[in-house]
C-alpha cells in the first residue's frame, strides 16, 4: 500500500504492524544472506518508482518486507536471544539490500549502530525492552543530527526534569521506527541517548525530505516537545567515545557496503543496457562494430569499472573481516585504531567506485540511456547523495596520518 504524505508532520507509526510477522530468528550467516537476497528480490522492482515517489509516499510495503526479512536482529547479542552475528555478514547484507535499493537499505543504518550502542552501553532495561522489539522485527531510528549550529553535533536538544525537547533532521528511519534514539545533552550538560517510543506524546516526524539521492530514506525533521524520558532508557553516549571502541566502525561498516551496492547496481544495469538495448556509436559501425558491445572502448571501460567494483567488494570484505577480528570492544586503542581505518579505506574508495559507475554507465551506453523512463541516473543520484554523509578527503588523511607519522584516527563515530 502506498500512501501519500503532504510533506508535513506524519503522526502515525506503523512500525511492524503492516508486514508480516517475523516467523524465527535468523541464526547463521548463511541464513541471513539467503534473507537478504529475498528481501532484494522484493524491493528491486519498485525502486524505481520509490526513487520518482521520493517523501511523497511512505514506502510502507517495503518497510514492511525489510522489517518481517528477520534482519533487523542479526547483530542482536546472544545473551540477550540474538544470533550474535558479526560485521562479515552485517556488511555482505547491507550491500545485497543496498544493490536493490540503497534508500531501503539505509533505513536501518542507524539501527544497526544503536543495536551496538545498546549492546555495549545500555542498562538491563533498556536491552530487554529494545532488543525484544527489534526481534520481532521493529525497527530503532535516529534523531542524532541538527540544522543551525556549527555543526550537525552541535546540539541544542536537551532534557531538563526527565522531559525531552529538540528538534533533529536527517532523521533516517526514524519516520516508521518503533523506538527513536535521540542524542541530547542531560541535566549535567553530558552527552547522552534517550529511548523514546516513536508513538509517544510530543514525538512528530516530519516528510520534509527533498534530496538529489536517497530520497525514499525521508530523513526530515522529528520534533520533540516535553517528551518523557525514563530513566532506564537513558544511555550514556558520551561514554562510548571516551574508551577504544569499534561503534563508529561498524556504523560505517554499513555506509560503506551502502556505496558498494550502488556500484554493485550501476554496473549491473550497464551490462543489461548495452547486452539489450544500446546500439553502437556510428564511429563504432565505422570501425566494423555490430553491436555496443563490441565497441573496443565500450569494452576497455567495462572492463575497467568492473575490475575497480569487484576490487571496492574485495575491500569492503576485507575491512568487515578485520572488524570481526578486532571485536565489539576493541583490546586496545591500536586494535581500534585497525579497525577504523580498514572500514575508512572501504568508505572512501566504495564511493568513489560508485560515483564512477554511476556515470560511466551513460559513457558506455549512450544517449538514449539517459532517458527519464529507465531512472539510470538514481544510481549516481544516491552515491552523490549518501557518499557526503561525511567526507572522504578526512578517511584518506587519517589514513595517511596512520601510516606515514603514527598517529591514532581520531575515537568517534564518523570513522
Amino acid at each position: 500500500m502506498k500512501e501519500k504524505t503532504s510533506g508535513r508532520e506524519v503522526q502515525e507509526s506503523p512500525g511492524h504492524s503492516r508486514g508480516e510477522e517475523v516467523k524465527a530468528v535468523l541464526q547463521t550467516h548463511d541464513e541471513a544472506i539467503t534473507a537478504a537476497h529475498r528481501l532484494a528480490a522484493v524491493l528491486e522492482p519498485g525502486a524505481i518508482q520509490r526513487d520518482r515517489d521520493g517523501a511523497e509516499v511512505v514506502p510502507h510495503e517495503a518497510l514492511a518486507a525489510l522489517d518481517g526479512s528477520g534482519l533487523l536482529g542479526i547483530t542482536v547479542p546472544v545473551s540477550d536471544g540474538g544470533p550474535g552475528l558479526g560485521p562479515r555478514t552485517l556488511g555482505e547484507v547491507a550491500r545485497i539490500v543496498a544493490a536493490a535499493d540503497p534508500a531501503i537499505a539505509q533505513v536501518p543504518q542507524s539501527h544497526f549502530l544503536l543495536v551496538d550502542v545498546l549492546a555495549v552501553h545500555a542498562g538491563p532495561e533498556a536491552r530487554k525492552r529494545a532488543f525484544g522489539d527489534v526481534l520481532a522485527g521493529r525497527r530503532l531510528g535516529n534523531a542524532f543530527a541538527e540544522r543551525g549550529g556549527q555543526h550537525a553535533q552541535d546540539l541544542r536538544t536537551r532534557i531538563t526534569d526527565g522531559l525531552l525537547d529538540g528538534v533533529k533532521y536527517y532523521t533516517t528511519g526514524a519516520l516508521t521506527s518503533a523506538w527513536i534514539a535521540v542524542s541530547a545533552l542531560d541535566e549535567t550538560g553530558r552527552l547522552v541517548l534517550a529511548l523514546v517510543p516513536r508513538a509517544a506524546e510530543g514525538v512528530s516526524v516530519d516528510t520534509d525530505w527533498d534530496m538529489l539521492g536517497q530520497r525514499a530514506t525521508i530523513s526530515g525533521t522529528a520534533t520533540f516537545r516535553r517528551v518523557p524520558v525514563e530513566a532506564g532508557l537513558r544511555v550514556d553516549y558520551a561514554g562510548a567515545y571516551e574508551v577504544p571502541q569499534q561503534i563508529g566502525a561498524r556504523a560505517q561498516l554499513v555506509h560503506a557496503a551502502i556505496e558498494v551496492g550502488i556500484a554493485g547496481a550501476a554496473l549491473r544495469d550497464a551490462r543489461s543496457y548495452l547486452r539489450e538495448k544500446a546500439r553502437p556509436s556510428t564511429e563504432a559501425v565505422r570501425s566494423g562494430a555490430a553491436a555496443a558491445v563490441d565497441d573496443p572502448h565500450v569494452r576497455h571501460r567495462y572492463g575497467r569499472l568492473a575490475t575497480r567494483v569487484r576490487a571496492a567488494e574485495a575491500l569492503l570484505d576485507s575491512a568487515a573481516r578485520t572488524l570481526e577480528e578486532v571485536g565489539l570492544i576493541p583490546a586496545d586503542a591500536e586494535a581500534a585504531a585497525r579497525g577504523s581505518l580498514a572500514v575508512a579505506a572501504a568508505k572512501a574508495f566504495g564511493s568513489e567506485v560508485a560515483l564512477e559507475a554511476g556515470s560511466e554507465l551513460f559513457t558506455m551506453c549512450g544517449t538514449s540511456s539517459a532517458a527519464a523512463k529507465y531512472d539510470l541516473d538514481r544510481h549516481w543520484r544516491n552515491a552523490r547523495t549518501h557518499s557526503v554523509h561525511d567526507p572522504m578527503d578526512w578517511k584518506y588523511a587519517h589514513i595517511a596520518a596512520y601510516e606515514l607519522s603514527d598517529l591514532l584516527p581520531p575515537n568517534h563515530g564518523q570513522l
